[in-house]
């Protein structure tokens, strides 16, 4: 017997709002949400927390025109999940870097990044990027918005808005 599954890519543009399918279970043990729907309701480059497993989180970002410069005391990865993004990055002189090096999440670069500039990554669906640690970065857009997901820890930048963004039932 062979099943046919279809895959299909969700969108910015384009998006369903998903719910859980309970097999053999009960659905209250479970939350959902989708971050080209939290994309959709977010301010430019708002860092809405979707799934949390202790200190670590996945953020949802909409990516449209120039973000803030941000850095971190450790590493992030960006996903972009619909859209082109470029990635800039500065490795930032000391003075610049996160003090505390056990603090969590990114933090806004004060001011211009002062360093050596790195060079720029360009990022489309699926693609992934490093974002090293004490190295500040900025995501351009220049067309239609898209959709980051960035795996981080949860910081002082970090939104939460379980509420309205989770189906619990």
């Amino acid at each position: 017997m062979t099943v046919a599954y279809q895959t299909r890519f969700g969108s910015l543009k384009h998006f369903e709002k998903g719910h859980v399918e309970p097999i053999d279970d009960d659905v209250r043990h479970y939350a959902f949400s989708n971050c080209f729907e939290i994309a959709s309701i977010s301010a430019p480059y708002e860092k809405v927390v979707f799934g949390q497993n202790q200190i670590y989180v996945l953020e949802t970002l909409r990516a449209e025109g120039t973000s803030p410069w941000y850095t971190s005391a450790h590493d992030e990865f960006a996903l972009v999940m619909d859209g082109e993004v470029e990635v800039h990055l500065v490795q930032l002189d000391a003075a610049q870097t996160v003090a505390d090096t056990e603090k969590n999440g990114a933090v806004c670069v004060k001011g211009e990044p002062q360093g050596k500039k790195m060079g720029w990554m360009k990022l489309s669906r699926g693609h992934q990027g490093l974002l090293p640690k004490n190295t500040a970065y900025q995501f351009r857009v220049t067309g239609d918005p898209g959709v980051i997901v960035l795996q981080t820890c949860k910081g002082d930048l970090s939104v939460e808005k379980w509420a309205d963004i989770c189906q619990t039932h």
